[in-house]
């Protein structure tokens, strides 16, 4: 469930917390970017020794060498340190193919080190047997649960918040930034705590892990930096100071949370839910906005600061579009036979835990990630997208680079991107995706354990390569239609991605042969009751199928147009 902002009152200095993008899209299951906790400071020292040589800037060659990984693996760190960085780096580029800034990639691969919270135990197992549906018939081979049994034995409600997580990592960065500092500290002459020190420039690139809740730059808040004269470049300051300060404000955030979540839980009232919850879904029917189209999103608790919240749907449909949606991000969590349309231009998305959904996501500039869901149709436009734990999924994309697939997958299908809306090549445009390029059927497979993750998958277990994804079969493949609800005009008429000529063959060969049964059927020589009793049977035959397939949540919506 999303949580209250945690916020300090407005006339409190602004709260210091963790960047939640690095630890959320930004962790990699690539052993050699993973060091071992013993000698994780060792090891980055001496790769610093190693790489600082050849001048402040990384490129992906010189990343492989020092790290004895394939260029490819090292093209894949530096694109998703560029997807995770708080601004853009021109000389990384968008998309990483240039050369990172040593700094940012030194602490891109400290996180590497980092551990997701475990789940806490649910209090009521069969309670939630009852509200999901069946089990997976699926067994995986490196855990005992599929990826919805899994969700399911710890309903949402007991998966750790956004203030666990958030706790967590400020946690993390607690015990290990007075290493941080050493990787990002200059030598001088001193002794002691003075011998090394942080200029403003490079205490900025903490700005990669912790930001203030206001958006304040870490060097305005920060009083050994404040009020610096810009056309004198601040003196340095002891890196033994700046932890001090970090420290401090990190125990400060600590305590906070840690006393909002202990009135939340001594509190009778129930938190407001976010955006949708099972409560408001209403079965066969569609969700409009929840604002006017033109109006801002109110500030609801149900909003976790930079993102919004779709979860715990059933058997409903959902639209949000940019208006009503809050900040760059949004999380669709344990939504169950539904069809949840995401019509914004955002920088990242996130699916958890979903079964039997078709999620439409209309542009997503930095990365989408897919975990742990079963029989979902995913429809993407993005820069890039991450696959873990999935099942008997079918992804339609349009993704400028190639889809990251690791974990416990099975059956997972892809194909390419198969819709658009009046306003998608303006958001596309807005967020960066660009439609003429399309790697969806280019897979980059990683391993099956994630090092990140140890519940899923515990230690011990021998990595292999993650089962690939398979292209849907092109007579399999079907466009699919957003419904108009809002009657908003835009230049977008048809799918800006272009469809592959075997998928356009077969889409031509079904007009044709849809054509053909229709003139076949006018030319019968039947009396009305053998058409009426055709008629009926072919309607049959259409309902089975809409049901058996899905897409009898999709008819709901077009028919309430």
């Amino acid at each position: 469930m999303a949580d209250d902002p945690l916020d300090s009152s407005p006339s409190a200095s602004p709260a210091l917390r963790p960047r939640r993008e690095p630890f959320e899209y930004g962790l990699l299951p690539i052993p050699k970017l993973v060091f071992p906790e013993g000698t994780l400071t060792q090891t980055l020292s001496q790769l610093k020794e190693r790489l600082a040589p050849g001048g402040p800037r990384v490129g992906a060659a010189a990343l492989a060498e020092a790290l004895q990984i394939p260029t490819e693996q090292a093209a894949l760190a530096l694109g998703t340190l560029a997807a995770v960085l708080p601004a853009e780096d021109p000389e990384l580029g968008e998309d990483g193919a240039g050369n990172g800034d040593l700094r940012d990639l030194l602490l891109f691969l400290y996180i590497q080190s980092y551990k997701r919270l475990v789940p806490r135990a649910h209090k009521d197992s069969p309670a939630v047997a009852d509200v999901w549906p069946s089990t997976s018939a699926f067994d995986g081979y490196l855990s005992a649960l599929s990826p919805i049994q899994f969700v399911r034995s710890n309903s949402r409600r007991f998966m750790p918040s956004q203030a666990d997580e958030e706790a967590h990592q400020l946690s993390y960065l607690q015990k290990h930034m007075a290493n941080i500092l050493i990787f990002l500290a200059d030598s001088v002459d001193g002794e002691g705590d003075d011998s090394m020190v942080l200029t403003m420039e490079t205490f900025e690139h903490l700005g990669f892990l912790l930001q203030l809740s206001e958006g304040t730059p870490l060097s305005e808040a920060a009083t050994f930096f404040a009020n610096s004269d810009p056309d004198m470049p601040a003196a340095p300051v002891p890196a033994a100071l700046v932890h001090d300060w970090i420290l401090q404000h990190i125990a400060s955030a600590l305590e906070f949370m840690a006393e909002k979540s202990a009135a939340k839980e001594n509190s009778q009232h129930n938190a407001f839910d976010p955006d949708v919850t099972m409560s408001d879904a209403v079965t066969n029917t569609r969700i409009h906005s929840s604002s006017p189209t033109g109006t801002s999103a109110p500030n609801y608790p149900g909003y976790y600061r930079n993102a919004s919240f779709v979860e715990g749907c059933s058997k409903t449909s959902v639209v949000k579009q940019a208006s009503d949606l809050k900040g760059h991000s949004i999380k669709v969590l344990n939504c169950h036979d539904s069809v949840i349309y995401i019509l914004a231009p955002l920088k990242y998305a996130t699916v958890y835990g979903c079964s039997d959904t078709t999620i439409i996501l209309g542009a997503i500039g930095k990365v989408v990630k897919v975990e742990h869901c079963e029989r979902v149709q995913i429809i993407a436009a993005s820069k890039r997208i991450c696959i873990a734990n999935c099942r008997e999924c079918i992804f339609y994309l349009g993704v400028n680079h190639q889809p990251l697939i690791v974990g416990d997958n099975h059956k997972l299908q892809v194909a390419p991107f198969n819709t658009y809306y009046p306003q998608l090549g303006e958001h596309l445009a807005q967020v960066g995706v660009d439609p003429n390029v399309n790697k969806w059927d280019q897979p980059f497979v990683l391993g099956v354990v994630d090092p990140h993750d140890s519940l899923s998958h515990p230690a011990g277990v021998s990595d292999v390569q993650a089962e690939s994804a398979t292209c849907l079969d092109p007579d399999l493949f079907t466009n699919f239609l957003i419904p108009s609800w809002f009657e908003v005009e835009g230049p977008t008429k048809y799918n800006p991605f272009t469809l592959p000529e075997v998928y356009w063959a077969s889409q031509r060969k079904k007009h044709v042969s849809l054509e053909d049964i229709q003139k076949n059927i006018r030319e019968l020589e039947i009396d009305d009751n053998r058409k009426k009793e055709l008629a009926c049977a072919l309607h049959a035959q259409f309902k089975d199928w809409l049901y058996a397939s899905g897409n009898i949540r999709q008819l709901y919506c077009l028919q309430g147009e």
